[in-house]
């Protein structure tokens, strides 16, 4: 039985990884940060067939103890601070996670158990303002935000290990994947979240920024798929993973609203509040080489990814309303 280590296990992607290492009879331990409050809810129907162990991307001690005890044949690295508009809040603490953080791992690695495999979760956000159409692994880096930045930094140190030290690195150069446990937070489920609150009369408009960006979208259920594939390869290597297909957030609304049986335009509301401080206007992948090499490929389409979200959350929203956590305000939109 392999034993895998997953920082991040308590995020969208990390639950899903999860589940999908347990059906192939993995051995998961999943790191988490002590806090004082619950962030499981993600991982809660997985609490008895998984192992959870303290750590902390900004302590070096703590990973290299985790390390050393665990044992792990394959480690994966989600953890960040992964909203790009808080990045520009809070640069220095996103460096720290998502920069410094995998530094931090990779040493713990490279001292405890070098001859683990290594999945680092790089991001299309390295691409920023892109230099091509579509982007692809020798596709230069232009990075937009903090995020983006720390993003690369956490890229190149992972290639560094990989060619300094003989580690099994490879990087996952993930564009946007998204499912019904994406954070509410995110555009994706800001808006999914939003239609079904003014389907069922809680609110009654959606106010969002930029409408234009666009953006390749996919399911986070079958991204996590590429990951263990880039860790059975026999040399590591980075890939590009991505659907090939580029909506705009206009696209997603539009869709997202047809699915609730509603006209998009009398909901959304503009508001320049929510406009980036410098915006990354395009990004669609080229995986062809992950399709190539892993046999990888996505299962499910835009259309399917947005029903399955809008439907998750109106489920959501009855729920909250039948147990009184929210209350409408109006009449149910039609």
């Amino acid at each position: 039985m392999p034993t895998a280590l997953i920082t991040g296990i308590t995020g969208q992607v990390g639950s899903y990884l999860a589940e999908h290492l347990l059906d192939l009879d993995y051995r998961v331990v999943g790191v988490t940060r002590r806090s004082s409050t619950d962030t499981g809810s993600r991982i809660e129907h997985l609490r008895d067939r998984i192992e959870l162990a303290s750590g902390d991307l900004l302590d070096q001690t703590s990973l290299l103890a985790l390390v050393d005890r665990v044992q792990p044949d394959e480690v994966y690295n989600l953890a960040a601070q992964s909203f790009v508009p808080a990045s520009f809040e809070q640069p220095v603490l996103t460096g720290e996670f998502t920069a410094l953080g995998v530094t931090r791992l990779l040493e713990a690695v490279r001292l405890a158990k070098p001859d683990a495999r290594v999945y680092q979760a790089s991001s299309s956000e390295m691409f920023g303002k892109v230099q091509e159409v579509p982007q692809h692994e020798a596709t230069p880096f232009y990075p937009r935000s903090p995020y983006g930045v720390s993003k690369l930094y956490g890229h190149w140190i992972t290639v560094n290990y990989r060619e300094s030290y003989g580690l099994h690195a490879s990087c996952g150069i993930f564009f946007n994947h998204e499912s019904p446990r994406r954070g509410l937070e995110f555009v994706t489920r800001k808006i999914s979240y939003g239609v079904a609150r003014i389907k069922l009369g809680v609110d009654r408009e959606l106010r969002l920024g930029n409408l234009e960006a666009r953006r390749d979208w996919g399911f986070a259920g079958d991204y996590v798929r590429a990951m263990r594939l880039m860790l059975q390869q026999p040399e590591p290597s980075d890939y590009v993973v991505a659907t090939g297909e580029t909506h705009s957030v206009r696209d997603f609304c539009q869709a997202a609203f047809t699915v609730a049986g509603l006209e998009w335009e009398n909901f959304v509301v503009v508001d320049p509040a929510f406009y980036r401080p410098a915006e990354v206007d395009l990004l669609v992948g080229d995986a062809s080489r992950a399709r190539r090499e892993l046999g990888w490929a996505p299962n499910i389409g835009f259309w399917e990814l947005v029903t399955m979200m809008v439907e998750a959350d109106v489920a959501l929203v009855t729920d909250e309303l039948r147990r009184g956590l929210i209350q409408r305000g109006f009449a149910a939109a039609t």
